[in-house]
């Protein structure tokens, strides 16, 4: 999926003050006082923004993190349904993400579909190609681009929508959200910097991916991307070596973007062709290491090992 398409986004307008705000930390319940208001995140991004805009000031809850595999393909159980079914509110990352939820009974007051004000801009993506990694079983990527977070301007937006919620369901705290959220909107600005100057500085190189999952990262910093459907695991077979070789034909690319850390067959297998690999890691489900501003903070080192 080659995108070169680039639209603008406007621009938030910032407050500049100093706050500090609270660490987010493995523990997903917090209380204020003897009240309890309950926030569910159905991805990591989201749960990480609102655990940035909320401090202490919630309990929230991330359920398929307690799974092994990709969120984007979680399917709660009857127990999760009825968890969700209490929540004040739940974070959904929209963009088709929750396929799950047409066919949960959820109630719609509490829905917060954070992609919601740039809908009009989500981009489809043509890989209907199906096949499984992970205990999640078989799944396509057909259909929309969900990983919307992936174009930090877009990732605003949603923190945007978790703070406004937030506010709605806890007025009290209406000071604190803001000033969390102004602290959190200048860390995602920092990262769409770094990487808008990076993409200028690559002045459109080829580049293959191992996934069809960075469809708004390269339409926002202007990458020439084209996406394959290997694993970070498995050792490619002749047939996958084969489709890889007809894409180079057409894009001839010196590196692959890998979502995880490649196994070294992998690794040495691109390496005999003249093909390098570097991870971009969109942190969909909590990291074994840090958070998901460091993961990004990561992702810019690495792909910053391509400009010239």
């Amino acid at each position: 999926m080659k995108t070169k398409l680039l639209f603008t986004i406007p621009a938030v307008a910032f407050t500049t003050f100093f706050f500090s705000c609270s660490e987010v930390t493995k523990t997903d319940t917090t209380r204020t006082g003897d009240s309890k208001i309950v926030v569910e995140a159905t991805n990591y991004p989201l749960y990480y923004f609102a655990s940035r805009i909320a401090g202490g000031a919630i309990q929230l809850n991330f359920l398929p993190g307690e799974k092994d595999g990709d969120p984007a393909f979680w399917e709660p159980s009857d127990s999760d349904i009825a968890q969700l079914q209490k929540a004040s509110l739940i974070l959904m990352n929209g963009a088709t993400y929750e396929k799950w939820a047409a066919s949960a009974s959820l109630p719609e007051t509490a829905l917060v579909d954070t992609s919601r004000n740039f809908s009009g801009e989500f981009l489809s993506s043509d890989e209907l190609v199906t096949h499984s990694h992970g205990p999640g079983g078989e799944h396509s990527h057909g259909g929309t681009a969900f990983t919307t977070w992936l174009d930090f301007n877009q990732a605003i937006w949603q923190a945007e929508e978790i703070r406004d919620a937030l506010i709605r369901v806890a007025p009290v705290h209406e000071d604190a959200f803001n000033q969390n959220f102004e602290s959190l909107a200048n860390d995602l600005d920092a990262l769409h910097q770094r990487f808008k100057a990076i993409g200028k500085s690559l002045n459109g190189i080829p580049l293959v991916a191992s996934h069809p999952i960075y469809q708004y990262f390269s339409r926002r910093y202007e990458l020439d991307i084209e996406a394959v459907h290997w694993e970070p695991e498995p050792e490619p077979d002749e047939a996958k070596m084969k489709a890889l070789n007809i894409v180079l034909e057409k894009q001839p690319a010196k590196w692959m973007i890998w979502e995880g850390e490649p196994i070294q067959a992998a690794v040495d297998k691109l390496t005999a062709i003249g093909i390098k690999s570097l991870v971009i890691d969109p942190c969909g489900n909590r990291p074994t290491q840090g958070d998901w501003l460091t993961v990004m903070q990561k992702n810019a080192e690495n792909l910053g090992r391509l400009a010239p």
